[in-house]
This record gives C-alpha cells, structure tokens and sequence, in this order.
C-alpha cells in the first residue's frame, strides 16, 4: 500500500549554498551552515532569521546544536571548530582541530562529547567539560572522511563514511574500528542509523549515485536503492516515520518506504544540487538544505493510529509496536480534572507486521483492524491473535460487524462476520476512499454513493467533497464532514425500504427521499464523534465542540491539537488523544444532551422531567439553547446568570423582572437601559425610578422636560448642582426662571464673563454687581484690561437702551415663577416671537380719553404690548422662545474703546477657557 503521505512545505528559504542542516528539539529554529562562511538560525514558525554568525570567509561545511548547552559547534574549511552561545552570541571556545578540511561534527546525545572528521583523513573526539581536549584520535580512512553519526541504540559506537569506499564502524575508546565495510563502488558521502524496532540497519549514499541499507551485525547489504542520476550526498532514516530520505547532486529528493524499498516520492523545489538532510525524533518536519537555500516539508499527519472500544479499553500503535491502555484503571479516589493527562498504565500488546495506518474496532469492541502497507490484519482485541489478513488500500466495518475493503480505486470487496468474501464490487466511477457504518460510502474526488451491505444497492449519491464521515449509533443520523464545512443528514430507513420493495427502478442519484439535509455548519472537523443525537468534534482552532439541533456549543478551547477518542455514558465524559499518546478527558452531561435532543423533538413534557438532573451550573447553557430555538419565556425560567435573565426580560418586554434584577446587582448600565426600555413603553413612573437610580441626570431632564413636570425639574435642579452637573443644573433652573439662580451658578463656576452676559441679556440690574465681581477677578491677571470694563451706572451712554431694558425686566418679574400646564402649550405656540427691547423702545404715546397708548409700527394698545411682554416671558420660562436675539446681544457689555486693546481680549479669552 502507498503510504499517502501528506507532503506540504512549510518554509523556503533562498540564501548561500547550504552545507549542513540541524533542527532544534525544543525551539522552532533551523541551523544551517553556508558555504560563504556564515552559520544562520531561522524560526520555520515566523520564517524570519533569528541569529548569525559570521565564522570565517571560508565555508563552514557542519554546524550542529547543542541544546542542553545552549551552544551552536561549527566545523569549518580553515580547520578551526568554533563554538558559540546562542543566546549571548559569545564565542565560547575556538581551536584549531585539524589539519585539513573539516567535514562534519557529531554531538553525542548524552555525554559531552563532540566528534570532527576532516580531509586529513582523521576522526577526532573531543571532550568539552574538560576544555575542549582532544582525547581520542581515530586512524584508519585512506581518503577524506565526510561524515560521522553515533549509534541511537549503542552510544558508544559511531560509523564513518569517507571517499575511499568504505564504512568504518567505531567504539568510543578503542583505536582500531570494529569492522570495515566495503561499501560502494566510488566514494562514500554519507550514512545514518536506523532508529525505529530492532533491525540492525545503516544506510550509506555514494558517488557512485546509489544509497544502499545495511545489515550491521551480518555486514550485508539489505538493499540497494536506485534512482539518482548524481552523487547521493545526504542519507537519513526518518525516526518516526518508515521511510528512507535520500538527497542528490541530481536536485532531488526521494522518499523511500522502509520496508519495502518502494519509491514513494520524489520532490524537486528547483534549488540545484541537495546537500544536507535534517530530521529530529517526535517531529514530522524535514529540513533540506540545497545549493540555493533550504527547504522544510512536513510529511504526513500527526494523528495518533489510536481506537478505544465501549469499555474504555484503548489499543495504539508506535511505529510496529501495539500497546494498550485502560481508562477504567484509573482508581475512583482519583480526581479527575478536564484537560488533565490521565496517569495511564500502558501495557504492551504485541507487534504487527505492517506499519499501521490505521487502526479500528469492529462494533461491538472484540475484534480490531490494521491497515497499512497495502494489507490488512483482523487480531482479537485481547489477546492480539490474528484472526484474518487481505490486500487492502483502506479497510470499513459495518454497524453490525461486517466489513469492506478497497483493493484498489476499481475493486471493493464486503466481507461476512465470519470474515468470508460476500460480494466484489468493481464501481463505475474512481473509488478514492471508502467509509462504513450503517451504509457503505464509497467516494470519489467529487461526490459521495451510499451502498446498502446486503446487496450492494446504490441508495444515494450525493455531490460533495467528502473529508470524513460520521454515523450516529441509532443509524439516522449522520454528518458529511468537507474541507470547510460539516453537513447533518438523516437518513430515512422507511422511505428507502418502500422504494426498493416497489420495485421501481434506481437511477445514478438514487433514492430521492433517502436523506433529508438537516443542518450546515461552516466549521472544518477534524475529528468526531456522534452521542446519541449529539455530534461532538474538534473544529480547525481546536475547540471542543458540539452539535444539537444545528446549535453549536463550545465544551473547551483544546491548548495543543487532540483527537476524538469516544465517550464514556458512565462517566459522563468524552476522551482525546494526543499526538504523545497522552489521553485526556473532559467532562459532557448525557443529561444535557438528552435534554437538549427531547426539546428538538418537540418533547417538552419529557425535557422538563430531566431538567432537574441537569446540574445547576448548567442551566445558562440550557437557557441559551432555549432561546436559540425561539423558547425564550422558557429560556428566562431557566436561566441562573443575573445579566442574562436581564437580557430575557428585557427582551421579552418583563420589565418588572429586569426591574428586580437591576435593583440586585445595582449596575448603571442595566438601570439605564431599563429606564429607556420603560420611558419607551410610556411606564414614566418606572423610567424615573430607573433613571434615578442610575443617576442619568440627562435623561431625568428629557422626562420632566417632556412631561412638564415642574416639581421634578426642581429637584433635578438641586441634584445637579449637588453632582456638579453645572450644564444639567443651569438649564433646569433657566427653565424654571431662576434667572438669580442661572446667574449665581455661572458665578459660582468662576465663568464670569458668561454671568456678565446672561445678566445684559436678562437682568440687566445685576451687571453693575456683575461687572465689579469681574474687574476684581481680571485684576489678579491684567489691570489694565480691568480698569476698561465699563459699568452701565458710570457708563449709560455706552449701553443702549439701558433704561428700556431695566422697564422689561421689572414688567417681566411679575410673571416670573408661574408655570402653565403642559397642555397649554397649544395656546402658546402660535403666538408671534417679540424681542421686548425692540417692542419698548417703538412704543410712543398718543393722548386718548381712555389713556391708551399705541405703538406707531405694530397698532398695538398698552395692554397688548403688556400681554404680548407677559407670553413672552412665559414662553422664556417654559423654555419654549428666543426672547432676546442676536441684535440684542450686541454691546451687551461694551468695554471703553479707548482703553480697550488686544493685550485683554487675549487674556480674557485664555480666562475664559481655563
């Protein structure tokens, strides 16, 4: 079987020729060492370089990490090693190691030691705790020795490639090699050790353009791989993965499959010749390193091969080797908490002869089945014995334990619970991938066909990309998962079952009837899992979802990516895994859901029985369900979270009830929002509560304004100026026709010219008072500009229509402070708008019997002048008229124009505004 291996770049990087590349176990940095002499550290996650060293104008051919040192060691052509601290950038020590060319460095993986091979044909160890010493000399390569690479399974042997053909196998210690292997035909570039299972492999690469694996205890050789059109410079057994990389002079790189030597890919990024392979155990990336840049890959996924059965019994895969764990041997005087790494005893169950690809139970939990390298195997869950085996590209079980496989993308085969050959299907179309369950699904690239297993009957076909596919246990339900979105479909048994008893005849698209499109969720899942009429999954930002009823709801937000297990009813628990085999649990009530699914069949009696199982702390989850399916009187009974009952009640226009919640939690925000809610319903008696106790002064004001409530006004008028509120304070009291009071509040927030002005405007008598209070505050700041404001009382003559003025202001007082109703406002409002100042001074007397006195523009009798000097007034107190243009503003108070100069008019605007 191909092993599919997702390939996807994930950085490129264009630079010098790159000799040798490393990668970081712990940070996401990449090191590589140029052929211009510079060593570079790039972050692969943000793509930018982190760190460089300029170590000499010749090339560094091997620059390796040290982690647990913080240390970068590099080997260069001036036959100096050089370390440096990766953090500080400090040079750490530099000596001169050889006599020639340094070809490579090896970091032994737990003691400090370092090892150098150079074209001086020698092999150097050197011990850094105790001064970078040399303390072993290895001799015995007649050519340049290109690389070294201790031994993962015995760190106290190393391997040797050099030019003169051979492959010299080392001890630490010992001065003579162990054995010679005459390996290639032309010289020998490199090798690397096999580090998964037992077999005693190395793997070489040549000049003579092949890389060929050896058996190290029988010095044979296992395999030769062929390919390559040029030198074979960088070799490598990926860790984790069974494959063989291979990097070429040729510009490419092939991937190998590690048991069956089969070409699995070839990948050419147009860089010119490979040079350098770099791998790290636990990770899927690969860094390579070209003539003009470097390249990092990831290959394959990082899902865990893991199933777990009913029961809680988990079955996994590392490499070739099957384990197995028990939840349910976790102790109950354990505390389980959410997102906590459940301590798991993990037990070994055997080995398999395939590499796992995937791994699942059958139905019922007693069987399982691995698939990979083109075959599968059927072992008893138990005990691991081998039950059935087949050629197989994917593998399906049914929902009652009969199974398909897919032999290739034109052949399907069904197979009995007995495991005999049922039925061989060979589909009209591309058979991509295949799903089980209730129904078979095979698809192609482009749409998916539903199969029933007894006879291969075409049920449906349905056009859709398909990612996945997920049967609910009962069969009704099940969801499609794509690329970016998931479908919830129920399949319909009856219409389908009546159709085909009909006997009428199946068309390409099926049976019309047989699923009915429930819901669409624009989320991409990862993994998931059906409970009951729940679908519970892991979304593209990894967080723990789940579905009822098309209402998406977020268990937990997942730190690391973690892959669905399946769900424990008695535990009340649905169970991950990660890609370190690490399981997790995180706790989902059955109640809630099954609550969740009674209220989507409409069996409100039913939901209502269960609530009180529900725990209390879930209750707002339920209310936000509710109201997501219109049930939003229900959702207010149910809800516990103040805001959210707030939320409720307002919505649903209880205003009494958000009344009680706001006078509990007494937040401003809520009263406000109340008040407006209530002013809007005409409920004036509840807005004011509210607005008063969110001390809106401003809408007080709208309310009592508009209601014409002049009591209110008063005492909004006293709780201003008690508040500071100056603005509200000053417009109820102009409202009112305090005038004094206007007046002493501008005084009393030292805006002195304001009072002057309002006093020309209104009370014309109090500017001389007025105009003594300002010379006396502008004296502290320019005399001079004091000595030039002018007093009506000293100065008539320079304020017009001085005594007219004092004449209106007297008649105006008597109807100062009476307050018509509201509903008189009809009887005001058409009345003609008279600038009183205008109107006195027009006025002229004609003698008449009955004393009357006419105005000579307006017609108008004394009386009529007085009654139109009263609506006036009153239209000023009711805040309802301009009585005093723009015109009458002018020289209200006027300043002695030959004192006056530019000097004052500045400072009394900097005043002004301070």
């Amino acid at each position: 079987m191909p092993l599919r291996l997702d390939i996807k770049r994930k950085l490129a990087q264009r630079s010098e020729r790159v000799k040798s590349v490393d990668l970081h176990p712990t940070e996401p940095w990449i090191l590589a060492s140029l052929y211009s002499g510079t060593v570079c550290i790039w972050n692969y996650q943000t793509q930018i370089m982190v760190k460089s060293f300029e170590v000499t104008e010749l090339p560094v051919r091997s620059a390796k990490f040290i982690a647990r040192q913080q240390w970068v060691v590099a080997g260069a052509d001036d036959m100096f090693i050089r370390v440096y601290n990766y953090n500080t950038m400090d040079k750490v020590k530099v000596f001169e190691a050889h006599t020639d060319y340094i070809r490579c460095v090896a970091v032994h993986p737990t003691l400090p030691y370092v090892l150098s091979a150079s074209d001086d044909m020698l092999i150097k160890l050197w011990d850094w705790k105790k001064g970078w010493v040399c303390t072993q000399i290895f001799e015995g390569h007649s050519h340049y020795v290109m690389q070294v690479t201790f031994n993962p399974k015995d760190t106290n042997t190393f391997a040797s490639a050099s030019l003169d053909r051979t492959i010299k196998i080392w001890n630490l210690g010992s001065q003579e090699p162990n054995f010679t292997l005459d390996a290639h035909l032309k010289g020998v570039n490199c090798v690397d050790y096999f580090t998964g299972g037992d077999k005693p492999y190395l793997i070489t690469g040549s000049d003579d353009h092949t890389a060929k694996v050896w058996d190290y205890q029988t010095k044979s050789c296992v395999q030769t791989l062929e390919g390559h059109t040029h030198n074979v410079s960088a070799v490598c057994f990926h860790p984790d993965l069974p494959i063989i990389i291979t990097g070429s002079e040729d510009g490419t790189v092939r991937i190998w499959h590690a048991t069956t030597y089969r070409l699995e890919n070839t990948l050419n990024y147009g860089l010119e010749r490979v040079w350098a392979v770099g791998y790290i155990k636990g990770s899927r990336r690969v860094v390579i390193g070209y003539d003009e840049g470097s390249i990092m890959v990831k290959i394959g996924k990082e899902v865990p091969v893991a199933s777990m059965d009913n029961s809680g019994k988990i079955i996994w895969a590392r490499h070739n080797e099957i384990q197995t764990v028990n939840i349910k041997s976790v102790g109950a005087d354990y505390e389980v908490t959410d997102g906590e790494r459940l301590p798991l005893a993990v037990k070994e169950l055997g080995t398999c002869d395939l590499y796992p690809q995937s791994l699942k139970h059958n139905p019922n939990g007693r069987f399982i089945v691995v698939c990979g390298d083109g075959e599968y195997i059927i072992y008893t869950a138990l005990a691991w014995r081998n039950r059935s085996f087949g050629s197989a590209l994917e593998f399906a079980w049914s929902s009652d334990g009969e199974f398909a496989v897919r032999e290739s993308t034109s052949k399907i085969k069904i197979f009995s619970k007995n495991f005999q050959e049922k039925k061989s299907i060979r589909p009209t179309f591309s058979a991509e991938r295949i799903y089980g369950g209730l129904l078979l699904a095979m698809c192609s690239n482009d749409f998916i066909c539903f199969y029933d297993w007894a006879e291969c009957r075409l049920i449906r076909r349905i056009d859709v990309n398909v990612k996945n596919l997920y049967w609910a246990d009962g069969g009704d339900l099940v969801a499609i998962a794509s690329d970016t979105s998931f479908y919830i479909l129920k399949y319909s048994r009856d219409a389908v079952t009546s159709y085909l008893d009909s006997g009428r005849p199946v068309d390409e698209l099926g049976v019309e009837d047989a699923f009915e499109l429930i819901y669409e969720i624009n989320e991409r899942v990862r993994t998931g899992i059906w409970v009951g009429d729940c679908f519970i999954y892991n979304n593209s930002s990894w967080k723990l979802n789940y579905c009822v009823g098309g209402e998406v709801t977020t268990m937990f937000h997942l730190d690391r990516p973690m892959y669905l297990l399946g769900y424990l009813a008695n535990q009340s628990r649905v169970y991950l895994i990660d890609k370190e085999f690490n399981v997790i649990g995180y706790t989902l009530l059955l109640s809630l859901i099954e609550y969740k699914t009674l209220v989507m069949r409409g069996d409100l009696e039913r939901a209502r029985e269960i609530l009180p199982s529900i725990p209390k702390e879930h209750y707002n989850s339920v209310a936000r369900f509710l109201e997501s399916r219109g049930m939003v009187e229900d959702a207010l009974e149910v809800a516990t979270d103040p805001d959210y009952k707030f939320e409720l009640s307002i919505q649903l226009g209880k205003l009494d009830v958000a009344k009680e919640i706001a006078a509990v939690s007494q937040s401003e925000s809520k009263w406000k929002q109340l008040g407006e809610m209530a002013m809007s319903t005409g409920m004036f008696e509840m807005a004011e509560d509210c607005l008063k106790s969110a001390m809106d002064l401003s809408g007080l004001l709208l309310l009592y304004s508009s209601l014409g409530d002049a009591e209110g006004i008063k005492n909004l008028a006293s709780l201003a100026k008690d508040q500071g509120k100056n603005n509200v304070a000053f417009v109820c009291l102009f409202m009112l026709g305090e005038l004094e009071d206007c007046l002493q509040l501008f005084i009393d927030s030292n805006r002195i010219p304001e009072a002057a002005l309002m006093a020309r405007s209104y009370l014309p008598s109090k500017v001389p008072e007025i105009v003594a209070i300002w010379r006396k505050d502008l004296n502290k700041i320019n005399p001079k500009a004091a000595e030039s404001l002018a007093d009506p009382e000293e100065y008539p003559n320079l304020f017009e229509d001085w005594q007219v003025a004092l004449e209106v202001e007297l008649k105006a007082a008597e109807t100062r402070g009476t307050y018509p109703p509201a509903g008189e406002y009809v009887n005001y409002s058409g009345r003609p708008h008279i600038n009183l100042v205008e109107a006195f001074r027009n006025m002229h007397v004609e003698e008449d019997d009955d004393n009357e006195l006419a105005l000579e523009n307006g017609g108008l009798d004394q009386e009529e002048v007085e009654e139109n000097v009263d609506e006036v007034e009153e239209e000023v107190q009711g805040g309802e008229a301009d009585t005093v243009d723009e015109d009458s503003n002018e020289g209200a108070v006027l300043i002695n124009e030959n004192e006056a100069d530019e000097e004052w008019v500045t400072n009394s605007e900097g005043k002004r505004s301070e």
